[in-house]
């Protein structure tokens, strides 16, 4: 770590964001500060499942074994149950297999997982407190900054003793959340709906709860009143840790909140519980309107805000990290093109708005359910009323569909990006149900297992990767020559398996550091000096 108060990148907030923006500059070798103003503890989990691309993320750094066993029993079913309450009907279900019934999935390494944000941020802190390149400083806030065509001067301040230091960073990133200092010095504004919605958060202790009624485990329990959907119960551990959530709540302090007849409704008997937190709070719909401004940035929160609806919210902000993470280090180590850090938001801010807009649908789908009266004018009771609730219900008919469709698209093409090679294959049509990867340049690179333990994802680590399924017979040195020539870190892997080279189509592709495909042919490129370029941000 450099001792005369200077550092590569000065990292503002230490949550999910800020920890895996951490992770991959510590993993590339540069050094990183990380200031987070709290202790670092998480006495309420914002957050309650880790997606499937960020368990990717998660497996790239070493933990995605420890995220899958750190609460969730294997024996838990992840069902969504639709409920008038705990005790009363049960309306309907979309069945999600536990972790030992999944088993292996064809199309990643990797599964989502629930891993509550109590249990998942401190193994975060854990992998980047093994990285001697990060230094993680808590109860130390970026108060204030400044910044020239050198660097940032960021002013620190000790939240204990009041101690201020000025640190110059070459680049500074505001993960500070959505009223954070760093979006808010830049004047950057935020575009969207705005607030969609007032919701609070009842988080509660009960180990009694699971077996005084007769739904089994489930990730969600969603309850249903005369007027529609009003709540949404998830368990935390698995065991006793509950948090309800009341959809359109307009208690503004957590006094106003009635806790007790919020939780007998739910529950439709009286049950023992001691609550722990109560918190008022709002869903919102934000794009920032830029996520850069000279030397600084803006990830996570501080660029978006979305409804948890869905997962979105730490699944793109994840993937914001990972995005500016080797571009950063690009830029540090000197072979980024001079369009490099620009791509940073041509690829995050469209992909961060498509998010986004499915929470809000998501929301607004799970609250436009029907309410009972609806229900019982179909079909008065019985197991007809479950029947007819899904025929005369479109969106939870689809909800097994249209919750994986959802997915596919957050993890689709990067869309219009300057450091992908276009070839004019696109997106193909698939059946967005069947989660069909796809091979072409801005599409994640396709999961497919080169042995019992090593998945296509594995390989692409801190560097420029070129597949080769020519079997030697293509040439790939004058490549490996151009990246030379520009100094762009590259390996070249060989790969003979017949089904893999089909799921990648062509006989030589190349993967970014992130793990995105970048450009691939049956042969090597006209001009390698060229294409190089293009992939650093130099075209």
């Amino acid at each position: 770590m450099n001792s005369d108060n200077t550092i590569p990148v000065l990292i503002a907030g230490g949550g999910p964001v800020g920890l895996s923006l951490a992770i991959e500059l510590g993993n590339l070798g540069v050094d990183c500060i990380l200031a987070e103003r709290r202790d670092g503890s998480i006495p309420v989990p914002k957050m309650s499942q880790v997606s499937e691309r960020n368990m990717e993320y998660c497996r790239r750094w070493g933990i995605a074994a420890q995220v899958r066993q750190a609460t969730w029993s294997p024996d838990h079913p992840m069902d969504f149950v639709y409920v008038t309450n705990l005790k009363g009907q049960e309306l309907a279900r979309l069945q999600v297999p536990s972790y030992k019934m999944r088993g292996q999935l064809a199309h990643s390494p990797e599964g989502a997982c629930h891993c509550p944000q109590t249990y998942f941020d401190p193994l975060l802190v854990s992998c980047a407190k093994s990285i001697d390149t990060i230094s993680l400083r808590y109860r130390t806030a970026a108060e204030s900054f400044s910044q020239d065509a050198n660097g940032v001067r960021v002013r620190l301040v000790d939240q204990i003793t009041g101690d201020a230091e000025e640190i110059t960073a070459q680049y500074l990133v505001g993960c500070d959340g959505p009223d954070g200092i760093v979006r808010k010095s830049l004047g950057i504004k935020l575009e969207g709906q705005g607030v969609i919605a007032n919701s609070s958060n009842i988080l509660f202790k009960s180990p009694e709860l699971s077996s005084m009624h007769d739904k089994g485990w489930a990730r969600f329990y969603r309850t249903i009143d005369d007027a529609g959907c009003w709540s949404e119960l998830i368990s935390i551990d698995g065991k006793e840790l509950w948090r309800l959530t009341v959809f359109n709540e307009a208690s503004k302090t957590s006094e106003a909140v009635d806790v007790d007849t919020c939780l007998k409704k739910m529950a439709g008997f009286d049950f023992p519980y001691e609550v722990l937190s109560v918190l008022p709070w709002e869903r919102r719909d934000y794009v920032a309107e830029r996520y850069r401004s000279g030397r600084v940035f803006i990830a996570g929160d501080a660029a978006h805000q979305c409804s948890p609806t869905g997962g979105y919210g730490m699944h793109t902000g994840m993937g914001d990290a990972v995005n500016l993470g080797w571009k950063l280090a690009a830029e540090i180590e000197g072979w980024a093109g001079p369009h490099m850090l620009d791509s940073y938001e041509a690829e995050c801010r469209p992909f961060a708005r498509r998010n986004v807009d499915y929470a809000t649908s998501a929301f607004a789908e799970v609250t436009g359910l029907p309410g009972l009266p609806a229900i019982s004018a179909a079909a008065p009771g019985g197991a007809n009323a479950m029947r007819d609730y899904v025929q005369n219900l479109p969106q939870l008919s689809r909800s097994s569909a249209s919750a994986v469709a959802e997915k596919v698209k957050s993890f689709s093409s990067l869309g219009e990006t300057p450091l992908c090679v276009n070839d004019g294959s696109g997106p193909p049509e698939r059946d967005p149900v069947k989660l069909a990867p796809a091979a072409h340049p801005g599409a994640p690179a396709p999961h497919a297992w080169i042995d019992a333990a090593t998945s296509t994802l594995d390989l692409f680590k801190g560097q420029f990767t070129l597949l080769d399924f020519s079997g030697g017979k293509a040439d790939t040195a004058p490549i490996t020559e151009a990246a030379k020539a520009r100094a762009v870190p590259l390996k070249i892997v060989p790969i003979d398996n017949k089904d893999i080279a089909e799921l990648y189509e062509l006989k030589l592709v190349l993967v970014r550091p992130d793990a995105y495909i970048a450009w691939r042919g049956d042969e090597g490129p006209i001009d390698p000096l060229s294409l190089i370029d293009q992939i650093r941000g130099a075209p």
